[in-house]
């Protein structure tokens, strides 16, 4: 203990006396572990994002959305399709093995929201009572539909937190009543909020709750207007049943609907499950790519820990020739410069640390891009910054030790 704390002392009193050429040294790798560190950082809020957007589609469905056209083709398409509808629900539910349950979506255009003298515009959906089954929001209050609201086609409505602060304030808002085009509904619930906006993974887009309106499927069929020529399900999302594979039941949902289509392809099968998959692969990628790009900064930094330690040995020739003359050993020649060049690499990757969870902050900040500082990155980066560092400085710590104690006396 007592010699490696005196190395550790000659190590920084030699630091400390080539204060710039230190600080320019410790540069490099404290640029490359903050580098290191601020990328895994990126990658990691981007892939949390991703894992949440895919969790509010949901790992275990498969999800149907009508595709959208423009009206001239609708009218030709409509000739062999009515769309997405409560037919095919029912023939999923009896025909595909693995299925636990479906449940609809139907998408409304409303030209006005009112209540108690104020307005908003939000998007309304008309659900199932198994909705919140296979979606990921929580109620902050009140209850979801039931059967019973959806047999008698009642007007009842659960809104999103944003609907609730535009209509009511901190007001209460259940029993309260809001008018969506010309039909009044009754507020039964209201959504906890929620922190994801509107978002893309993998091309698929993920809504957020906090301004849409949800009323009973049978309500917005039948009581709520919409254009007769679009699809009259905006949706239907697919329950598995655990051990169904998603993949194999998504094709036979895939070859079902296009009989009962008429051959039309007016639909899109979303995967979550695959999803998840090529995120966690794509991620991966990233994070090897950005690793890799960082680390060349890391080995810089190695190459200026090498070059500064092979000049120290130069400087301190006659001084490593007197150590020797007094009967220090090659090993101890060689350990002293190993624990400066150790020293060199702990201060820089240190610096390094703060100067990546900085970064990371900062992109969080000022681009409104999440990013999570992870121990593991932290770990990772300064390891591979000593390890750089130490073996940087073991060629210069050997050729140190190699001197001849005679010629190195007689260094000037």
């Amino acid at each position: 203990m007592r010699r490696l704390l005196d190395a550790f002392s000659t190590a920084f009193g030699s630091l400390g006396e080539h204060k710039l050429r230190t600080t320019l040294t410790m540069l490099g790798m404290m640029f490359g572990v903050g580098a290191v560190i601020a990328m895994l950082s990126i990658g990691a809020g981007a892939e949390r994002q991703a894992l949440a957007l895919i969790d509010k589609l949901g790992t275990r469905n498969v999800v149907l959305r009508a595709k959208q056209y423009k009206p001239d083709e609708l009218a030709e398409l409509r000739k062999k399709s009515i769309g997405l509808s409560q037919r095919d629900i029912e023939a999923i539910d009896e025909a595909v093995p693995g299925v636990s349950f479906a449940t609809p979506r139907v998408e409304i255009d409303p030209y006005k929201i009112l209540a108690a003298g104020a307005k908003t515009t939000a998007q309304v959906f008309g659900v199932g009572e198994r909705h919140p089954e296979v979606t990921a929001f929580a109620l902050a209050e009140g209850r979801f539909f039931d059967k019973h609201d959806l047999t008698r086609h009642g007007q009842v409505c659960v809104i999103g937190a944003g609907v609730r602060r535009d209509l009511f304030g901190a007001d209460p808002a259940l029993g309260k009543d809001v008018k969506i085009n010309d039909v009044w509904f009754e507020v039964v619930g209201v959504l906890a909020p929620e922190a994801n906006p509107v978002a893309q993974v993998q091309g698929v887009s993920v809504s957020s709750s906090e301004h849409e309106i949800y009323v009973p499927s049978t309500t917005a069929l039948r009581k709520l207007e919409r254009d007769p020529m679009k699809s009259p399900l905006a949706e239907i999302v697919v329950r598995l049943d655990e051990k169904a594979p998603a993949g194999e039941t998504g094709a036979v949902i895939g070859t079902l609907l296009d009989r009962l289509h008429g051959g039309v392809r007016d639909y899109d099968i979303v995967v979550p499950e695959a999803l998840l998959q090529h995120s966690k692969q794509t991620q991966q990628l990233f994070n090897l790519v950005m690793g890799l790009i960082a680390g060349i900064s890391l080995l810089v930094g190695g190459i200026g820990i090498m070059n500064i330690m092979l000049a120290s040995v130069l400087e301190q020739t006659r001084e490593i020739g007197v150590r020797r003359a007094v009967g220090a050993r090659r090993s101890d020649i060689r350990f002293q410069f190993l624990v400066t060049a150790f020293s060199l690499a702990l201060l820089g990757g240190l610096l390094g640390v703060a100067l990546g969870v900085a970064l990371g902050r900062g992109v969080a900040v000022y681009a409104d891009w999440p990013t999570v500082v992870t121990t593991w990155s932290i770990t990772l980066s300064l390891g591979v910054s000593i390890i750089v560092g130490v073996a940087s400085g073991l060629y210069p710590a050997m050729r140190a030790a190699k001197l001849d104690p005679i010629q190195a006396l007689h260094a000037e």
